[in-house]
């Protein structure tokens, strides 16, 4: 046990969680996933960090690189939007095309279609590195871009990527979202591209957030405002009821129960009246969407997201996230049927999650979601058109690659439930799918 542990009880809780909102590549794939519309429990602990009095605790007297040390910043409330302000910085629009990785998340998409742009799959290795052989046999005239993912925290071979572009005249978009910390060759991710984006919620417990970074290109004629006062009540106290839903911070949770109350019971007064023809207090990305509002685009970051980057200990962060990422390395090693993405954790390397590829994934993500366990799927629908014959790898990935939370808010009783949950399922003997 250590110094940022507090001990409390496990509870399953079985009351499923609100569904988020389906994007055109997740509604195109729910009818291929058998586990699509299964009614599962909430997980039993947080699968991205929530508020806690650890999480203010300091760390280690290094300094951990970080995007934010990239170049010119611009705190917004999520990636997407952070692509999207890129994407108009460098001036893409209708006629180009963008290349992006075949293994990804719908939201990187969308901004692209947004502008106006055609996105143009490349492919990646069974390692998940960029397959610059693909690229270039991609490349045409109308090609603008090239976005590159940092999957999982582990960094691209950015230096060889990075001449590749030079050489070509093409500009490159440093994909952060998994890599919010981290360096590569002595220097933060974020520095090699044009322009990079971050997801800071992914890393922080806040319930938005997300930046933009140049090291190359001025950001005066990025210019953010705020979004009112309803955005800045609402992040505060989703910020709030994010971690009481965990069981952290039991006396303000106390305090503010009756004031919760009221909130929640105006509220659906309102939603109630105008039958969701009220604005969105904020983004779709907080609540797990994949979708893109360009309302967002002039926003800046909550006043308490913008605080928690500067409270929450980056060292801590890193720290716990690696020793937890090893401590569950550890306990699948030599286990039948899996095997972790990545056989070892780099020096500089601060993981977002712990990829394990399966062998037999849907019965194994199955039986671990009805066990509360928090699983999750990077890829799991990838944009419409994307198949085996444009990268047989990224659709491999997209349905054999676990991930599992190892972010620094996990207590050490929490982990080891998990740990014990997914070793149990995985030692059940199952064939291959």
């Amino acid at each position: 046990m250590n110094s940022y542990d507090v001990d409390a009880p496990l509870s399953l809780d079985t009351a499923a969680p609100p569904r988020p909102p389906r994007a055109a590549a997740q509604q195109q794939q729910q009818q291929q996933q058998p586990h699509a519309d299964a009614d599962y429990p909430r997980p039993a602990l947080p699968v991205t960090p929530v508020l806690s009095l650890a999480s203010l605790r300091r760390g280690g007297a290094r300094r951990v690189p970080c995007i934010l040390d990239a170049g010119q910043l611009r705190l917004v409330t999520s990636g997407r939007i952070a692509i999207a302000l890129a994407l108009r910085e460098m001036g893409i629009g209708p006629g180009a095309r963008v290349l992006l990785p075949a293994y990804h998340c719908a939201s990187m998409v969308e901004p692209v279609i947004w502008c106006g742009a055609e996105p143009v799959f490349y492919r990646i290795r069974p390692d998940a590195s960029v397959d610059l052989d693909d690229v270039a046999a991609k490349l045409d005239a109308d090609c603008r871009l090239l976005m590159v993912t940092n999957y999982f925290g582990f960094p691209q071979q950015l230096h060889s990527i990075r001449a590749f572009c030079d050489a070509r005249g093409l500009r490159m978009l440093e994909d952060c979202a998994h890599s919010f910390l981290g360096e590569h060759q002595g220097r933060p991710l974020g520095s090699f591209g044009d322009y990079a984006i971050a997801s800071s919620m992914k890393f922080f417990p806040m319930y938005e957030g997300g930046c933009l970074v140049s090291a190359r290109h001025d950001l005066g004629g990025v210019t953010l405002s705020s979004a009112g006062a309803g955005f800045e009540a609402k992040v505060l106290l989703s910020t709030l009821e994010d971690a009481f839903a965990y069981r952290r911070l039991p006396v303000l949770k106390a305090l503010c129960s009756l004031p919760l109350r009221a909130k929640n019971l105006l509220w659906n007064r309102i939603k109630a009246r105008h039958a969701g023809a009220t604005a969105a207090l904020a983004p779709d990305s907080s609540d797990g969407g994949f979708g893109f509002d360009p309302a967002w685009l002039t926003k800046r970051s909550s006043y308490c997201a913008r605080l928690l980057l500067k409270l929450v200990s980056r060292e801590r962060m890193a720290a716990l996230r690696r020793r937890h990422y090893q401590r569950i390395a550890d306990a699948v090693a030599g286990l039948p049927g899996c095997r972790p993405l990545f056989d070892t954790l780099p020096d500089g390397v601060c993981p977002w999650v712990f990829p394990l590829l399966v062998d037999a994934p849907e019965p194994v993500f199955d039986a671990l979601k009805r066990a509360a366990v928090p699983v999750i799927r990077f890829g799991e629908y990838l944009w419409p058109g994307v198949d085996a014959t444009v990268c047989p790898v990224s659709v491999d990935l997209s349905r054999r690659v676990l991930q599992f939370p190892c972010h620094q808010e996990l207590r050490e009783t929490e982990l080891g439930w998990m740990i014990e949950q997914i070793t149990s399922v995985l030692r059940q003997p199952r064939k291959p799918t």
